[in-house]
């Protein structure tokens, strides 16, 4: 029978904000930790600078733990030189690994340090093998992948790639897939592709159903999805594979990095000794008590579009400990819930009273710390709190009552806050040879890191033994007696000749040196080859530099995604028209529709393709047009092929001239830049990447979440996926309805995955003349629920101004009359202080 290779026991990979939060990480015996800087980071409030790196690196590899920068957002035409700086100082500082999103930030990346490790970020919005395969032809050793993958569709990639895999297993998730998400870039100016993420998926939406407001009872926040929790799934995933599993949350504290930590080391451990998961109930709550917005597998186990968002609430809950009973003038009886039999409320207990069936999401909720935890005769508790703490007025029979904070949790946590002595400790393995009238030699090694070993020779010969000789218990007691430094000695082997003699003091002296070298050896690695940044940069940026073809007529391309727009697109004769249909395999007819037509014809990819859907790609091929692609994955399966013209979409987030070159070279005719960059930046890319080979959005509701999560499914029927939903997507029309009164509309995919578009119609008319003038001619309009009649009347008017007919401010006039929920710069808006950069070229 042949025997099993032994399972890789993949990675426990905890975040870290800042100092407590690392040494956390490490004493709860985390394999390494990811962190960010103060900039290029995609959590821009917290971070190391980069003079505290090599001291960050010093302590993590001092306990042998792996430290990986997140240089993961997309970097600005101006920031190119500044960020190969720093990716210079990081590699020289001695991190692991490098975290990173911009295609060509790495492409350059890899030219300053050849021998350095990059992990691609989730950011990348990768979900299928395809999009692996591109990511390692790009020079990545290891991808994230991205947080609505199934195991199953995991372990299918795996299967299908020879690259490492890093997935996700516990803390928040986002609501659109990362990399996709463009809400704060658009209502607020902070691209969440920078580090900036305002939160808009946490905000109160209300439903609109065919233009009518649909009741959800509790559900006010429609966008907001509990917390991953994959403890009870590691098992499962130790047997694939996976190189890392990947604990989220740099915004959180100390207890909750060690908490978590804690929980999956130890799962880990034990999964790959092949032992039962011995989890108890008690620290199952206490993982949900340190931070939750409620807690589950989510898409881990598959696709439940019912379990991902319940819409109470947004926020940290904690753990569901009762349900208001009786409210008094002075307190609150509850009917407890299981988890109070678990882990008892009692007085100190911060709680926090959900009334989400009846209080609006503007009031805020009551809550306090309990003074008094009387019991009842039925079961029943009876709270009392401070005085004035809590308004009992505000409280009502049938509100839930969480626990937001519990203080016997710091108790639990302060081992790894505070440590007597290191608590995760590296296991040594020593070899002694031992002979009578010869040197004694010890050989000591690392046994999670077999490259650390070192070898410490007696300086004298040792004699023989006048009435105890050697033993492998004597050596035992001396060499364990390793104090406060990171290791600890797990075994120890012996060869004798003879019957030798060594003092204690000797065996100190020899252990001291030991210990001494292999910290050395830890710390003090061979550097990295680092490359001059400067003239690679040059270098780079000539090259990425297009000349300029022949000037162009402006085009105007038309984006639909209806039948009755296409019918109006149709009339009006543009350069091409993009179809991006719910229904992918109902598109042919139209495609013959438009060719009849004379009209070019493009298709939009999805933006996001997972395993089993290669099929679409396939289907792609076969309509043989253009087509406008949104995926790495697909871009690296067409190029395999012979294929019309590819035109790179937003969603491939190109920000920098470095990154649209990448592109060109892997087959794309032209590219459309993120929506993370304003007016401004689109106008100086086309000056860099070659103006003829840029498209731009002039007109669109922005694409502000992309998301897995199905709105129809889950609001309008109790189906868990399009399996048994009815597909309501298919003959109702839905938009979410913020607190500001904004009706965004949401549609959905071949994919069944929904995009939240932005209310307000985002336009161009405030910048189109410098666009032109910076040499842009390809003009796309995109429409969503617009009819045919205001489809017709917004590409006239762009019409008109192409034509010289009209002015741009002219066209401003006509686009506010025309767009029936207002018009905005959005993603295009020119920050003031921005007019000052330098035009690079």
């Amino acid at each position: 029978m042949r025997q099993q290779p032994p399972v890789r026991k993949p990675e426990v990979m905890s975040p870290a904000g800042y100092w407590p939060q690392l040494r956390a990480a490490v004493e709860a015996g985390a394999d390494s930790v990811y962190f960010g800087l103060k900039h290029f980071s995609a959590r821009a409030k917290v971070g190391f600078t980069l003079t505290e790196l090599p001291s960050v690196m010093r302590e993590l590899h001092t306990r042998g733990v792996r430290g990986y920068v997140t240089f993961n957002t997309l970097v600005f035409e101006h920031e190119i030189a500044g960020a190969a700086d720093a990716i210079a100082a990081i590699v020289d500082a001695g991190a692991d690994a490098l975290i990173m999103q911009d295609y060509g930030m790495v492409r350059l990346a890899r030219q300053i340090a050849p021998g350095m490790e990059f992990h691609a970020s989730t950011q990348m919005s990768i979900t299928d093998a395809a999009g692996v395969r591109q990511a390692q032809e790009l020079g990545v050793q290891r991808v994230t992948l991205a947080r609505e993958l199934a195991l199953t569709e995991v372990r299918s990639i795996i299967e299908q790639t020879s690259c490492d895999l890093e997935i996700f297993v516990h803390g928040a998730l986002c609501v659109a897939y990362s990399g996709q998400c463009f809400s704060s870039e658009a209502w607020g100016g902070r691209s969440a592709n920078r580090g900036q993420c305002a939160q808009a998926c946490r905000l109160p939406y209300e439903m609109l159903v065919d233009g009518r407001l649909e009741p959800l009872a509790d559900a006010r926040y429609l966008l907001s999805p509990g917390d991953l929790y994959g403890l009870r799934q590691v098992p499962e995933i130790v047997s694939m594979g996976v190189s890392a599993m990947k604990i989220e949350g740099r915004y959180k504290d100390a207890d909750y990095v060690a908490l978590a930590t804690a929980a999956y080391r130890k799962a880990v451990d034990e999964a790959a000794a092949g032992r039962k998961l011995s989890i108890t109930p008690v620290e199952e709550l206490q993982l949900e008590q340190v931070y939750s917005r409620g807690s589950g597998p989510y898409f881990l186990t598959g696709t439940n579009h019912q379990t991902v968002v319940k819409g109470r609430a947004p926020r940290h809950r904690g753990v569901c400990i009762g349900k208001v009973t009786k409210v008094s003038p002075d307190s609150v009886t509850i009917q407890t819930a299981p988890a109070h039999k678990i882990a008892p409320v009692k007085p100190g207990d911060g709680l926090v009273f959900d009334a989400a069936s009846w209080r609006s999401p503007e009031e805020p909720e009551e809550g306090g710390r309990i003074f008094q935890s009387l019991p009842n005769l039925d079961g029943s508790l009876e709270l009392k709190f401070g005085n004035n703490a809590v308004r009992f007025t505000r409280i009502h029979p049938g509100d839930l009552v969480w626990r937001t904070h519990d203080p016997a949790l710091e108790r639990v946590a302060k081992p790894y806050l505070e440590p007597a002595a290191p608590a995760a400790r590296q296991s040594i393995h020593i070899r002694v040879t031992a002979a009578e009238g010869a040197p004694l030699v010890t050989e000591w090694h690392l046994i999670a890191h077999p490259e650390i070993s070192t070898t410490v020779i007696s300086p004298e010969s040792i004699e023989r033994a006048q009435n105890r000789g050697l033993t492998k218990d004597f050596l035992h007691e001396q060499f364990s007696r390793l104090g406060n430094t990171p290791y600890t000695l797990k075994s120890i082997e012996l060869t004798c000749t003879g019957t030798p003699f060594a003092a204690s003091s000797l065996l100190n002296r020899l252990r001291r040196e030991a210990v001494e070298q292999l910290q050395a050896q830890q710390v003090n690695r061979p550097p990295l080859e680092v490359n001059q940044p400067k003239p690679l940069v040059e270098a780079a940026l000539r090259q990425a530099t297009a000349e300029e073809p022949a000037s162009l007529e402006p085009q105007l391309h038309l984006l639909v995604r209806t039948p009755e727009q296409l019918e109006a697109a149709l009339e009006l004769t543009p350069a091409s028209i993009t179809l991006d249909y719910l229904d992918l395999y109902g598109l042919r007819p139209s495609v013959e529709k438009v060719k009849t037509a004379g009209i070019a014809v493009r298709v939009a990819s999805p933006r996001i393709l997972k395993p089993g859907e290669a099929r679409i790609t396939n289907f792609l091929l076969s309509l043989e047009c253009p087509l406008v692609i949104r995926s790495t994955g697909i871009l690296h399966e067409l190029k395999q092929q012979p294929h019309s013209d590819l035109i790179g979409d937003f969603s491939l987030n190109t920000a920098n001239s470095l990154t649209a070159s990448a592109y060109f070279e892997l087959g794309l005719s032209r590219l459309t830049p993120t929506h993370d960059l304003n007016a401004d930046q689109v106008a100086r890319l086309a000056r860099t990447a070659g103006a003829a080979r840029i498209e731009v959005v002039a007109y669109q509701h922005l694409p502000v979440f992309h998301t897995e999560h199905c709105v129809f499914c889950r609001f309008l029927s109790t189906g868990t996926t399009y399996k048994d939903c009815g597909r309501p997507c298919e003959t109702h029309t839905v938009a979410l309805k913020d607190p500001s009164g904004r009706a965004h509309p949401v549609m959905a995919d071949v994919g069944c995955r929904n995009t939240v578009f932005g209310a307000e119609a985002q336009e161009a008319s405030s910048f189109i003349d410098q666009w032109q003038e910076a040499g842009i001619r390809h003009f796309r309009l995109e429409f969503v629920h617009e009819s045919a009649g205001q489809v017709r009347e917004v590409t006239l008017a762009f019409q008109s101004y192409l034509k010289g007919e009209s002015t741009s401010a002219q066209l401003a006039a006509e686009l506010k009359r025309i767009a029936p929920q207002g018009v905005t710069q959005g993603s295009l808006f020119v920050p003031p202080d921005y007019l000052a950069l330098p035009i690079l070229q």
